[in-house]
Formats: C-alpha cells, structure tokens, sequence
C-alpha cells in the first residue's frame, strides 16, 4: 500500500523570493528563475527522503484491499494532518462513505503515523477501502521546522552554483541541521 498524490499543485516550503534573497540574485534578472524553482523542488525531495517526514502539504489516497488484523495501517507521511475522507468503493466504482468515528487518525501524528481502523468496519470481500488524508509540513499542518527550511536553501544554493550538480550524500551543515528530524526505522 503506497499512498499516492492526489492534489496537484505543491506550495514549496521555500519561496523563489526567499531563495532569490539567498542567493543574492539581482532583482531585475530573472532569467534564471526556472533553474531556482527547480532546485528547490530537488533540495526539497532530498530533504523529505532523508527525513521521512512530508514538507509540502498535500492529500494523499490510500486503497486497502483487508483490514489489518491489530487495526493500525502505519502510514508514511509524517506528519499525519487530518482524515479527509474514508469509504469503500466497490468494483463498479461506486463510493460508500464509512460512518464517522470508524476510521479515525492514530494518536501519534509525527513518530507513528497511521490510521486506527474499527473492527466494526464491514469486510472488503468485493470492495477496497478508499480513504484520503492531509499530510505535510506548512498548510493546516505544523509548519515547517527552521532547520529543514535552511537545508533546502543550503542544498538549492550548492545546486545552484555547482550548476544543477547535486551532491550525492549531503555536506555536514546540511545532515547537521536534518538529523534531529530524521524518523527512525526499527
């Protein structure tokens, strides 16, 4: 079970404004914005995969096919902002919205997020289950914590003027500043 995007547009948690500022790009040139927008979006995707943790807010799809035996599906968007929608949609496509309360967010929004699932859910025989939750940084979430925030500018300026050259494994300041983020794998 991969949770998918379903939301188009991402607000990045840096600004090309901010990143120009930075970078010390002079105002009137903006000819190299694309490459900047570019570089932040990349810096940003590093940052989220080292972290595991979401840092542009978004919505995100979940299809279960069976319910979990302990009633917890652990979900790997961190932080968990808000259930949107649970159902179950049968094979001809046809939506039946769960009642409140049977499918609702697990205690720990940050460390172990997930879904805590009723055992009075009915069985998905001929049915998945289709829920949709908010998740990330920024929005109606928490907001984005200062340290991640300068290892995205730190990681876009490198790209920058190493022209597009990502580093492979990240420079000290920047996996200084990410390491207390980091969630744990056991």
């Amino acid at each position: 079970m991969n949770p998918i995007r379903v939301d188009a547009a991402i607000v990045e948690p840096v600004t090309l404004a901010d990143m120009r500022a930075h970078l010390r790009l002079d105002p009137d040139i903006t000819a190299e914005d694309g490459l900047v927008e570019s570089l932040i979006a990349s810096a940003r995707a590093m940052v989220e995969l080292a972290t595991r943790r979401v840092l542009a807010p978004g919505r995100y799809r979940v299809m279960l096919t069976a319910w979990p035996r302990d009633g917890f599906v652990p979900l790997p968007l961190s932080p968990l902002v808000a259930l949107a929608s649970a159902g179950s949609v049968d094979a001809a496509g046809t939506v039946t919205a769960f009642d409140s309360g049977l499918v609702r967010l697990a205690p720990d929004t940050m460390e172990a997020p997930g879904l805590v699932v009723s055992p009075a859910l009915p069985a998905l025989d001929r049915a998945a289950a289709f829920i949709e939750v908010d998740a990330g940084y920024g929005g109606a979430g928490p907001p984005v914590p200062p340290a991640l925030v300068q290892a995205i500018r730190l990681l876009a300026a490198h790209g920058f003027e190493n022209r597009g050259d990502l580093p492979v494994t990240f420079p000290p300041m920047v996996e200084a500043l990410i390491a207390p983020h980091r969630r744990m794998r056991l």
